[in-house]
């Protein structure tokens, strides 16, 4: 890296390396292939197992509305194996064909463009703590304090909020990136719309609706949401080591529900610590977190604040 955030990194880099010892470090590095294809697999299941119970029990609605829930956190997760490709953790050689491979079809059910997200999200690492420069904060977050218009990021409305800041995102990118991320849309586009037209076809349009367009478009934007905001809404300006919000560990819920992606302050520190990973890196990182006065938060005190106080995004939430 070379832009804003590796230069104001620069500040706290020793302290971090004084409270990880350098072997641990090493081994919280260490790519597992075998845990990445588990966790590949359990999601699988689960959406398997959720499908099936809206196939059997599908005119229940205490039964099926769980199971269209569970499925759009599913498809969010994808987003979360996307990450880990970027980042090229999947296996230990970085330009495997492995990470090419899976990154288009990770991409898939969350109807992204593989070279858009990458490239959205490697600029979003390199210029953390601009305004205009990291496409995130410069492009997808709420500019105001507007309860209505954080409350459509809740909603389908995503969709469209989303690809207007990929496309403004995308306006300087060179031309051949801009075709790739085109045709990508498109195939994307085109893979919802065939499944959507298949299970009308086949099972019928009830069918259709719990089991895609209520998870993708309804369920999928709630997951979207309550993830982003334990990104970097509740910062301190003031320090770099703080331009991260830190996440309570959640074990039994959030570790699982979002593929500890809610350790994501410590995924800025260390980007190609695979996601299995995290939770241990938190654990070794709790003195660092405790010298620069960082608290830690949950997500429903993050709905709280950012939906009842109404606080702006990229400022800090505390008092």
């Amino acid at each position: 890296m070379s832009g804003n955030w590796d230069q104001a990194a620069r500040s706290f880099r020793g302290d971090l390396t004084e409270v990880v010892p350098p072997e641990t470090l090493r081994a919280l590095h260490r790519i597992v292939p075998w845990r990445h294809a588990l966790v590949v697999l359990r999601q699988l299941v689960v959406l398997a197992l959720a499908v099936w119970v809206i196939l059997v029990f599908g005119e229940l609605w205490y039964a099926w509305i769980p199971a269209s829930i569970v499925i759009g956190f599913v498809v969010f997760d994808f987003t979360v194996l996307v990450h880990e490709v970027v980042h090229e953790v999947v296996v230990p050689k970085r330009t495997s064909r492995w990470h090419r491979v899976l990154g288009h079809l990770y991409a898939l059910p969350s109807g992204l463009a593989y070279a858009q997200f990458r490239r959205w999200h490697l600029d979003h690492h390199d210029e953390l703590g601009t305004d205009d420069k990291d496409p995130k904060r410069a492009f997808l977050s709420p500019r105001g304090a507007s309860r209505l218009v954080k409350f459509l990021y809740f909603t389908p409305a995503l969709f469209p909020i989303y690809f207007r800041a990929a496309r403004r995102a995308a306006a300087n990118y060179p031309a051949d990136l801009k075709r790739r991320i085109a045709w990508q849309r498109r195939a994307a586009i085109g893979f919802h719309l065939a499944v959507a037209g298949l299970l009308g076809w086949k099972l019928g349009w009830l069918l259709m609706l719990q089991l895609h367009v209520l998870p993708v478009f309804f369920v999928f934007p709630v997951a979207f949401t309550i993830n982003r905001l334990g990104q970097h809404y509740d910062i301190d300006p003031e320090d770099p080591a703080a331009w991260g919000t830190l996440m309570r560990p959640s074990p039994l819920l959030w570790d699982r529900v979002f593929l500890w992606s809610n350790y994501h302050i410590e995924h800025h520190y260390f980007p190609r610590v695979p996601m299995y990973h995290l939770p241990a890196l938190h654990r070794s990182l709790r003195a660092f977190f405790e010298a620069h006065g960082m608290r830690e938060r949950s997500y429903g005190g993050l709905l709280w604040d950012w939906l009842v106080r109404n606080r702006r995004a990229h400022t800090n939430w505390a008092g």
